[in-house]
């Protein structure tokens, strides 16, 4: 009996080292994991069908609108910061033709008139979700967000985060031609100060 309780006190002893070593597994398996790795609803799958009204031109507009495919599909908000971030980035990729359709999502529609004046518009159409239900149809877990559809509308890619210029090329060389980064402003500041 009294060995039994010994022994019971030794292991004891130990458990706050055995709870300390399960702890440093998880956290150091926690740290391990990409943020942006999220999954994707929608990954292999077409664009969901909407309704939706266009934010410049307050007409419905519908999947079969985002006609320029391949295309990028951009999920922002003027509630975003990360979104004011890489804005300029979209801006360059606007001006090298690159298809952006915008999904201003759960926002106010007059911010984000105001935000885009502002700030300039790379959208070629950009989607009202208000009550972020086409969000939620693909899968969105906040702003920024942007996915790649292709020819036939089929969401082929998706990025959760900033989108700037080491992503595009790393993520996105697949279904668009590489984009000189500030070669649009470079150009259009070299021609003002001739």
């Amino acid at each position: 009996m009294w060995l039994i309780r010994v022994s019971n006190l030794q292991a004891r002893r130990f458990l706050p080292l055995l709870g300390f070593g399960l702890l440093s597994v998880l956290l150091f398996r926690g740290l391990s994991l990409d943020p942006t790795a999220l999954p994707a609803a929608r990954l292999g799958q077409p664009f969901p069908e909407f309704v939706k009204l266009e934010l410049q031109s307050g007409e419905a507009i519908g999947v079969a609108d985002l006609s320029q495919r391949p295309a990028l599909v951009n999920v922002w908000a003027t509630w975003c910061y990360s979104c004011r971030v890489e804005h300029p980035f979209l801006l360059e990729l606007a001006e090298a033709e690159i298809p952006i359709y915008g999904l201003n999502y759960k926002d106010d529609a007059t911010k984000a008139r105001a935000w885009l004046g502002q700030l300039g518009d790379p959208y070629a159409l950009n989607i009202v979700d208000a009550e972020g239900s086409l969000g939620l149809d693909l899968g969105v877990y906040g702003a920024p967000e942007t996915y790649v559809i292709d020819q036939e509308g089929t969401i082929v890619h998706r990025h959760v985060g900033i989108l700037d210029a080491r992503v595009f090329a790393a993520d996105f060389a697949a279904w668009f031609p590489p984009v000189s980064v500030g070669a649009t402003s470079r150009a259009r500041k070299g021609s003002v100060a001739q």
